[in-house]
Parts: C-alpha cells; sequence; structure tokens
C-alpha cells in the first residue's frame, strides 16, 4: 500500500507544538483506522492522537520527548516493513530536507554535532523547550533554573531563539539593565531576578514523590500569577435557603426528566454570569497598561480529577445558556474532565473562573487568580446557621442554609468598591432566587 504521512492535527488555535509523551504502537505493529496511535501532550491538555488509516506502523520520526510542530508529520503509516531497513534509525541530514522547514530549523543544528537534543541537555520543566532552544542552553551552560527565569515571546509564552540570545547577552554584561519587551503590550519589562528555592532536608524516613507534568504547569502558573497580579479577596455570606430547598424539590424531576443530575454549581453560575453582565469591567484582562474588557463571558470552572491535579474547562459564551443549558453543560465538561477527554479548545479563552471550595468541606478559600483573567470566585460549603430574619412583625432567629462566597482579584484593576460590591451582587442574585421558579 502506499505511504501515508501521521500528521499532527490543529488542537486550539494557540497551540502550535506538542510533546510526544508515549507510542502506542511499536515500528512493524499493525494499526485499524481510527485506532490511537500516540499520546501527546500541550500546554493545554494531554490527548491521543487517532491513525488516519489502517495499515502498519512503519516508520516514527520522532522518539518520545520530543516536540513537535502542528501540521508536521511524524510517523508513516505503509505497507510491511523491510526486515533490511532500520526503521529505527536516526533522521539523516537528508530526511530533514524532506520535513517541513520549521522542523528542520529546530532539529538540523543539533544533529550537525551527532547528536540529537535531547543528548546535549536534560531538561525536566513544565514548560516547553524547542530543541534549538535546548541545544542554545547546553553550548551557552545556561543552567535549568535560569532557563525557568527567561520571559518567553513566543506563543504561550514560549522561549525563543531570540529570548535566548537577549538573555546571554545579559550575563555577559550584568551591569547593564537589559529589559525584554512583552509580546502583548508597548511597555518594556525588566528580567525577573532569579531566586533559589531553599534547600529541603530529606530524612530517611520521607517519602519522594517526582512531580507529574501537570503538577509542575500548575505549579508553575500559580506562582506566576502571585508574581503578577497583587490579590486581594473580599468576602461574603449569602443565605441560600431558597436554592437548596428548589432544588430538593427539583432535583428527582429534572433527573428523570432530562437524565442529567442538578447540581448547585449552574444556580451558582447564573447568578455570577448576571454579576458579570451588571458590572463588566470584572470580567477584563489586564494587557501591559491597558484594560480589555472581554465581551464574550467564557466562565471557567475548576474541577479536580481523580490524580489529585486540577483542571479548568471553560464554558464559552456562558451567557448564551438558561439554566437546564448550563447544568447540562457543567456535568458534560466535569465528567469528561475526569476522564481526560477534553478538547485543548475546551480548556482555554476563559474571561472569568468559579471554583467550589465546598465540594471538600470548606467553608471558603482565598482562590489565585487564573491569568490573564483578573477575578475568580469561590462558593464555599453550605451549612445550617441561626440567623437573623426580618419579618413584618419583628426580627425572629431561625434555622438557614448560610454559604460564604470568596472572591479573589487584581487590585491592579479592580479595586476594593468593584471587587466587594461584585461578590454582594452575586450573593443578593442568590437570596432573591424564586423558590416557585419552573424549568
Amino acid at each position: 500500500m502506499a505511504e501515508i504521512e501521521v500528521l499532527l492535527p490543529k488542537m486550539g488555535e494557540s497551540v502550535a507544538e506538542a510533546t510526544i509523551t508515549k507510542w502506542l504502537k511499536s515500528v512493524g505493529e499493525t494499526i485499524e483506522e481510527d485506532e490511537p496511535l500516540v499520546e501527546i501532550a500541550t500546554d493545554k491538555v494531554d490527548s491521543e492522537v487517532p491513525s488516519p488509516s489502517a495499515g502498519v506502523l512503519s516508520k516514527i520520526l520522532f522518539n518520545e520527548g520530543d516536540v513537535v510542530q502542528v501540521g508536521a508529520a511524524f510517523a508513516i503509516i505503509g505497507g510491511e516493513v523491510s526486515s533490511s531497513e532500520d526503521v529505527n534509525a536516526p533522521i539523516s541530514s537528508i530526511e530533514i530536507e524532506e520535513i517541513e522547514p520549521i522542523i528542520a530549523e529546530q532539529i538540523l543544528e543539533p544533529l550537525s554535532n551527532g547528536k540529537s537534543s535531547n543528548e546535549s541537555v536534560a531538561i525536566e520543566s513544565s514548560r516547553f523547550y524547542s530543541p534549538l532552544v535546548k541545544s542554545i542552553a547546553s553550548k551557552e551552560g545556561i543552567k535549568h533554573e535560569e532557563l525557568e527565569q527567561i520571559q518567553g515571546s513566543g506563543s504561550g509564552g514560549r522561549v525563543t531563539k531570540k529570548d535566548m540570545l537577549l538573555f546571554i547577552k545579559s550575563k555577559a554584561n550584568p551591569s547593564k539593565n537589559v529589559v525584554t519587551q512583552h509580546p502583548n503590550a508597548n511597555i518594556q519589562k525588566a528580567i525577573v531576578p532569579i531566586h533559589n528555592t531553599p534547600n529541603v532536608p530529606i530524612g530517611s524516613n520521607d517519602e519522594i514523590i517526582q512531580m507529574d507534568r501537570m503538577r509542575k504547569l500548575i505549579a508553575d502558573h500559580m506562582v506566576m500569577s502571585k508574581h503578577v497580579a497583587p490579590h486581594v479577596t473580599s468576602f461574603v455570606e449569602a443565605d441560600v435557603t431558597n436554592i437548596v430547598m428548589w432544588r430538593n424539590k427539583m432535583k428527582n424531576e429534572f433527573l428523570k426528566r432530562e437524565g442529567e443530575k442538578l447540581t448547585f454549581t449552574p444556580i451558582f453560575m447564573e447568578a455570577i454570569i448576571k454579576a458579570l453582565k451588571d458590572m463588566p469591567n470584572v470580567n477584563s484582562m489586564i494587557n501591559g497598561d491597558q484594560i480589555i474588557i472581554k465581551k464574550d463571558l467564557n466562565l471557567g470552572m475548576a474541577t479536580a480529577l481523580p490524580s489529585g491535579n486540577l483542571i479548568v474547562p471553560v464554558i464559552h459564551n456562558a451567557d448564551q445558556y438558561n439554566l437546564v443549558g448550563l447544568a447540562k453543560k457543567v456535568n458534560d465538561l466535569a465528567n469528561r474532565a475526569r476522564l481526560n477527554k477534553l478538547t485543548p479548545d475546551e480548556i482555554q479563552g476563559g474571561t472569568y473562573t468559579v471554583t467550589n471550595v465546598g465540594t471538600f468541606g470548606n467553608v471558603m478559600g482565598t482562590p489565585i487568580i487564573n491569568q490573564p483573567q483578573s477575578a475568580i470566585l469561590a462558593v464555599g460549603a453550605i451549612r445550617k446557621k441561626p440567623a437573623v430574619i426580618e419579618t413584618p412583625l419583628g426580627d425572629t432567629i431561625g434555622i438557614r442554609h448560610m454559604m460564604f462566597l470568596s472572591h479573589s482579584y487584581d487590585h491592579r484593576n479592580i479595586d476594593g468598591a468593584m471587587g466587594g460590591s461584585f461578590v454582594k451582587k452575586v450573593a443578593d442574585y442568590l437570596e432573591s432566587f424564586d423558590l416557585n421558579l419552573e424549568i
């Protein structure tokens, strides 16, 4: 049969490359059409690439750990493998000419030295580095800690050749105040100084667990957010008794009619969406010295995974959904997140995030902003508490279902008045929930 090149598919607007994490088939093995061929990882999501055709995997063009550009061929499916051909032999200079120019640019220099980029420098990182960047780091003796501190000007914050050369120049002239140009702003930013983490004493009874790739990405993203944005958190306690009573009345009917569970999350989201439409400046991002008010309302929902990691699926244009639609969307995204079945587009583009810390029995929290957004709201556990109830006949004490809302926001563009007013508005919408609502 004719040979078929397997190309790395497009995985979202901002995803330009992926790392091969695991080959699911070996050279010489047969494969069916649409059968998973390889596992890949981007800075957005892990996924599998299916085979475009049935046949035999005759050639692997990239090894595990290699970075592949979107649209590039990374394997060949054909007929039976010839025993005289070493299908796992390194890519030769002749083969480089047949690969897309962008791939050749990345691998040509390491191969000219007779070794791959993975051999030239060992980098275990939550960030992805192209083979060319790895090669430069190896030749210039740039340590892993230094590489991690370089601000990338490429797509998604990728470190480019230009960034590497600028960093090398700054090392050669430490007395000069070398600055880098931020890719999305007309202002200059100083290179972030390197901070050495403290040494951790390890005892004989201590257990060492190596961070997986997702945990390292989360750690890096959280540190970056705290470094970039001055966080402020405002708290409000809301009486959600009407919501609890209404859900208890409707959940069985909803499950029977829609085939979906009715959780509190879509109800909270509906109130947040109303508040964001009332106060659109909260649905914003900072771009240098500009405040960008996002017209699309894309609501992220922080979701805990079985591995203990966290992912944030996004409901795009969330204001276009009614309560039933939100409930179905929340359930679908949460279920597929736990099964690692989300697409890259479904975890990017968020403009505001909600996290339900009440799921873990927490009454409140101080969530970290999901950059480049400007705010995040945590909803706590619903608890029965004695509360003062105002009536026409006077105040009385009753048992009410109460919940804390914790709103963290970026004080650069959201002051306390706006951030505090917003979370109070969300609470007002929750407390005024219609107990007789029909859906």
